[in-house]
């Protein structure tokens, strides 16, 4: 089922597949919308009621004119349906969103499967050479020199031409500019990472940016109990390299949840 759901000043686009039992929320990353999850979503959905949505100005949710953050649209959507307890499921922007909301209401998150997660307070993690260059790009309006940067950056795993990884860079990036004079940013997490009390794997994809790798190394280390898994074909998009193993990954984990 398709639906607007009401956030604080505005409305993001979700779906709610139906079922019963522990819900199964996906949190998508900031090169691509929800979409990102259509590799592996049907069987998810065959097992699990799986709830996901697009954060505002990502690909069907309508572009933001007022403050917000990812964190309390998270808990409006969740809110919405109604869900006291939910397995989060998320990927780079994602992951961060899903860490903030377990380290702010942790008795509402039964697990954590994390896909290539950024975490905010990691020093380290954003290149001021490829934050330049997207400038540049940006002030120039120059959308197909983005997508290429883009597809260089996160993409690198993929075939020559990527229609998969394009579609969801072009679907992504306006939100980037629209979207950064708006949001308001997420508490440092990275040193709360040792706070963390829920079953957690997570996934590196070998072949994404070594400053991720680094990044989701150390995190797996920070993060009581954390099960760490290398995707050895993958860069920032597992969903399109090695949606099998992502999908197994998944769904093992959440079976072990209660």
């Amino acid at each position: 089922m398709e639906l607007m759901v009401p956030v604080d000043g505005g409305e993001v686009w979700a779906d709610d597949s139906g079922g019963d039992g522990l819900p199964l929320v996906l949190l998508h990353p900031g090169v691509g919308g929800s979409a990102f999850w259509d590799p592996i979503l049907p069987r998810l959905a065959r097992q699990h009621r799986v709830i996901r949505y697009d954060v505002r100005g990502y690909s069907r949710s309508p572009r933001t004119t007022t403050r917000f953050s990812l964190l309390g649209d998270l808990t409006a959507v969740l809110d919405h349906f109604g869900l006291d307890r939910a397995i989060l499921a998320g990927s780079s922007m994602g992951g961060a969103t899903a860490i903030d909301f377990a380290l702010n209401a942790p008795t509402r998150v039964a697990g954590l499967a994390l896909v290539g997660p950024g975490v905010t307070g990691y020093e380290g993690l954003a290149s001021p050479e490829l934050m330049a260059q997207i400038e540049v790009l940006a002030k120039a309006g120059d959308m197909d020199g983005l997508v290429a940067l883009a597809l260089r950056t996160w993409a690198a795993a993929g075939p020559d031409p990527d229609p998969q990884a394009t579609a969801l860079l072009r679907s992504a990036i306006p939100a980037w500019f629209t979207n950064h004079p708006h949001l308001t940013p997420g508490a440092p997490a990275f040193d709360r990472l040792g706070e963390l009390d829920v079953p957690c794997v997570l996934a590196v994809g070998e072949r994404d940016q070594p400053e991720v790798v680094r990044c989701n190394e150390d995190m797996a280390a920070r993060i009581p109990g954390c099960r760490l898994v290398r995707l050895t074909e993958s860069d920032h998009y597992p969903t399109l390299r090695e949606p099998e193993k992502v999908a197994d990954l998944v769904l093992e984990f959440c079976s072990g949840v209660s």
